[in-house]
């Protein structure tokens, strides 16, 4: 219990300094809110999902591969915040309180989910706005964005131990990005992986960013018409290999970021 108190004293110490800096919000949501124009009015048009060219149907294609992309991208912030907390020194002065060791790292994590899902409560009405409906219950949708928010936190994990890892803020800017990039493009965030060369497809497939896409597709009832499912476990059962994806990253990171912590400041 007292670790479990020493992470919430941790997250509510980087709430206040979002709050301070409202910036911080306001740059994390121009890029994804970029993504949703230019993919929308620049390329919907011209990119076939399913049986269908429809402008409608790539537009709810998209959003849910955008919503994914902007959980995961907050990777590169996080790991930004823990390096310049370790390069200023505030991780030492956490060192000589009687906390728990792991509180700082959970602690930000949890700040950094609070964040990603206010900014995806505003990408979801900027997505509405500009045509996004759901075909689902409410039930259905809510699980969705929990998905997306257990996604976002699993990946938080990874860039702190990229924060831990490196020198400075900008050099975890950029470690955070790196990785990212061919994540969130070779997967079927934006297209359909059915027209991908073959060993890219299964690449696709078996990415856990896939299997969370899928599944809030499904959840949001937002396949298009003629869509045809890969035959990929992941893709076939998207919700479950979603969760277990997240959940063995969670566990995988989070062991590897703490002993780093550790040693770091031991």
């Amino acid at each position: 219990m007292s670790a479990v108190s020493d992470s919430l004293v941790v997250a509510r110490r980087n709430l206040i300094r979002m709050r301070r800096i409202p910036e911080m919000l306001v740059f994390g949501l121009i890029q994804p809110i970029m993504f949703v124009v230019l993919f929308t009015y620049v390329f919907g048009g011209s990119i076939q999902v399913g049986a269908s060219h429809s402008t409608q149907d790539y537009r709810e294609f998209l959003m849910a591969g955008i919503f994914a992309q902007t959980v995961t991208f907050a990777t590169a912030g996080a790991g930004a915040g823990i390096a310049d907390d370790m390069h200023k020194g505030l991780v030492d002065r956490f060192r000589s309180l009687p906390m728990a060791r792991g509180a700082v790292l959970t602690g930000r994590t949890l700040a950094d989910l609070v964040q990603t899902a206010l900014t995806l409560l505003v990408l979801a009405v900027v997505a509405l706005i500009v045509g996004w409906r759901t075909h689902e219950n409410l039930g259905k949708v809510l699980a969705g964005f929990a998905l997306l928010l257990l996604l976002g936190y699993a990946f938080s994990w990874i860039g702190a131990l990229i924060g831990l890892s490196v020198r400075t803020p900008e050099a975890a800017t950029s470690g955070g990005l790196i990785w990212l990039f061919p994540l969130t493009f070779i997967s079927n965030a934006f297209v359909d992986a059915n027209q991908m060369p073959a060993f890219l497809r299964h690449i696709a497939e078996w990415n856990p960013f896939s299997a969370t896409v899928q599944a809030c597709r499904e959840l949001f009832g937002n396949l298009p018409p003629g869509f045809r499912t890969p035959g990929a476990w992941p893709m076939q059962h998207p919700v479950p290999a979603s969760l277990i994806w997240s959940v063995v990253i969670i566990l995988i990171f989070r062991t590897l970021a703490v002993r780093k912590y550790r040693r770091a400041n031991g």
